[in-house]
C-alpha cells in the first residue's frame, strides 16, 4: 500500500466514486490499498480532480502517477514515507 521512492512515497488506492461525501474508509487488506470514496463522478476526470484537492489538504503536494482511468490508482506524495504513515494512522 505504501512504499518509498526518490521523490516521497507511493500510495496505492481504490476509489469508489458517487459517494455521499468524500472520506478515507480503511485499508483493502487484500487488495493491499487503501480504500477512499469520492463524491464526484467518475466522468471527465472530476474523480481525478477530486482525489487531488482531497489528498492535498491532507500531504500537500501529491500527483496521482498510475491508475488515471481505472478504480486503482497510485498516487504520488512528496513526503516521506514516515510522515504519510503517520497522517494515515491517525487517520484510520
Amino acid at each position: 500500500m505504501l512504499r518509498e521512492c526518490k521523490e516521497g512515497t507511493l500510495l496505492d488506492i481504490i476509489v469508489t466514486p458517487n459517494a455521499k461525501k468524500t472520506e478515507i474508509v480503511g485499508r483493502d487488506v487484500w487488495r493491499n490499498r487503501l480504500e477512499v470514496k469520492v463524491k464526484a463522478p467518475p466522468v471527465e476526470g472530476k474523480a481525478n480532480k477530486e482525489i487531488i484537492k482531497f489528498f492535498s489538504k491532507l500531504f500537500g503536494d501529491v500527483e496521482i502517477v498510475a491508475g488515471e482511468k481505472s478504480s486503482k490508482k497510485t498516487i504520488l506524495i512528496r513526503k516521506p514515507l514516515k510522515e504519510v504513515e503517520e497522517i494515515l494512522n491517525s487517520l484510520i
